[in-house]
């Protein structure tokens, strides 16, 4: 309910509101007029009739701060992680899981280092990875392991694959649609020789 504030609040509030905070205000208030108004209400009070503090939330100048010469966290507290304990959500070394794109990837090191299983398969048979280099799919199906359905392709060869719809539904088809990519890259780069 609203209260109505009388000319002597109003000079009470308007004479003390200097340099003091909203709540100290609004308890000096209550005690001086035996009332139980809330710090919002006097805070709307003073809004309303332009009654400043003049308190700018700042610290003076001078103010020497309460942790003044700690560096850092000094021992551990009550939400720290016990040592030797892991995370509820924490994965051992060889953990799957399904990333945002769809693929499988599994956790190779600690703490969060995570690699494709179609990249781990094809470099169990044929060592690491090229620089500039990709692992597609040959069927498009993402589950298919097979090593004869991982095909190693360059950026290159992958951006004229996708460009032109040359990644099928059959292994044997994607393999041929990367020599037709070969070939539209030797085609560009004898047009920019000439």
């Amino acid at each position: 309910m609203p209260h109505k504030y009388t000319d002597k609040q109003y000079e009470f509030i308007k004479n003390n509101a200097k340099g003091i905070g909203n709540a100290e205000l609004t308890e000096m208030f209550n005690k001086h007029f035996q009332l139980n108004l809330t710090v919002d209400q006097i805070k709307g009070f003073k809004k309303n009739k332009k009654i400043s503090s003049e308190l700018d939330g700042r610290f003076a100048k001078g103010h020497i701060p309460a942790n003044k010469g700690v560096k850092g966290m000094q021992k551990a507290n009550i939400t720290s992680f016990k040592e030797g304990n892991r995370p509820h959500n924490y994965a051992p070394v060889g953990s799957e899981r399904i990333n945002s794109d769809d693929y499988i990837d599994i956790k190779i090191e600690d703490p969060n280092k995570w690699k494709g299983k179609h990249i781990l398969i094809w470099e169990k048979y044929n060592g690491p990875v090229p620089k500039g280099h990709a692992v597609i799919f040959g069927d498009k199906n993402r589950r298919n392991f097979d090593i004869n359905n991982l095909i190693l392709v360059s950026r290159k060869q992958l951006l004229i694959l996708n460009r032109n719809k040359l990644i099928k539904s059959d292994s044997d088809l994607t393999k041929t649609g990367v020599i037709i990519a070969d070939l539209y890259q030797k085609i560009n780069e004898r047009k920019k020789s000439i």
